[in-house]
């Protein structure tokens, strides 16, 4: 068994107690096996030696992944996710050894938060994701959609008489209703004057330039006009496998492989006092393909509970799931 297969299999067996040991074996074999990052510690003067804890990990600036292959040790990439960024602004390319893995991931991560997927209505609205084959969003929301087992799941775009009806059928039968989609789409059917009495509802934002960007706050209130059960947010991205949620507010969990660190903005190697805002830099150990010490250009909170989004920072690029600020 090859030293990812092993960490693979104790990811399945991931605590509170044992993550940051866990994460710190981690951190040793991406420093040597990831050529991109051991040169990236090397031009900081980091020596992986030295780090002794979590907290003085450095972390990889997200722009990486437009620029390199990153890769911990040998092996072909089974799928290579691409985001949804500009040829301005550049894509980043995320390879993943195994989208098995990422979709399970994902599933369990799901599932922790809002329930089983079997036995429920899962309905997606990403309009630009699916007419790709690249998008990680899309491949989650495929994978959700089968699981549920139904025959009311599915990508809808662009057909709200027909939506509606399935959201009817659905509800007649007992069964619950999630909808996942991007910012402009559900806005797209508010404006409409769709009506989504009964169901929840869970955007992962992104107006794609199809309009002004606006807060989270200000979206959440549009869609409760609409009447759901329940406004959610999903917190992901190209360059990480696991997502975070957050349930009728603004804080959300991360996923069990995830840990949130917040940095000074102006030293990234400093912890930002508790409560104020910094840079959000996140572990996550579904990377271990690639790596998993990322920082994003997200301005955070770190909350009892888990952590707020509060914008981007000046001159960083806008990303397409997470463009709206607080």
């Amino acid at each position: 068994m090859d030293q990812s297969a092993s960490f693979r299999s104790r990811l399945t067996q991931i605590n509170e107690n044992n993550f940051e040991d866990i994460a710190l074996e981690v951190f040793k074999f991406q420093s040597s096996e990831n050529a991109v990052y051991a040169r990236f510690l090397e031009l900081t003067g980091i020596s992986p030696e030295e780090i002794k804890s979590v907290i003085d990990i450095p972390f990889l600036p997200i722009r990486f992944f437009k620029s390199y292959e990153l890769k911990s040790g040998v092996w072909q990439s089974e799928k290579i996710f691409r985001s949804s960024g500009t040829s301005a602004t550049g894509f980043s390319y995320h390879h993943v050894r195994s989208q098995e893995f990422y979709l399970t991931h994902a599933t369990r991560n799901y599932e922790n938060q809002f329930g089983a997927l079997e036995g429920t209505c899962f309905v997606a609205i990403l309009p630009s994701y699916t007419e790709r084959n690249d998008a990680s969003l899309a491949a989650m929301a495929d994978c959700f959609i089968k699981r549920t087992r139904t025959s009311g799941s599915g990508f809808f775009h662009n057909d709200p008489v027909r939506l509606r009806d399935v959201i009817d059928s659905a509800l007649s039968a007992g069964l619950s209703v999630m909808i996942l989609g991007v910012t402009f789409a559900l806005l797209d059917l508010v404006r409409a004057g769709f009506d989504f009495t009964g169901v929840r509802i869970m955007e992962t934002g992104g107006m794609k330039g199809r309009g002004r960007e606006i807060i989270r706050e200000e979206l959440h209130g549009i869609l409760r006009e609409s009447n759901p059960l329940e406004v959610c947010s999903e917190y992901g991205m190209t360059e990480l496998l696991s997502q975070a949620y957050a349930r009728s507010g603004s804080t959300f969990r991360p996923g069990e492989l995830m840990r949130i660190q917040i940095r000074e903005i102006n030293d990234n190697r400093a912890s930002a006092q508790p409560g104020t805002t910094g840079v959000l830099n996140i572990i996550d150990l579904a990377n271990l393909d690639t790596c998993s010490f990322i920082e994003t250009q997200d301005l955070g909170r770190q909350t009892h509970e888990g952590f707020e989004v509060l914008g981007r920072l000046d001159h960083s690029d806008l990303r397409g799931c997470s463009l709206m600020t607080l």
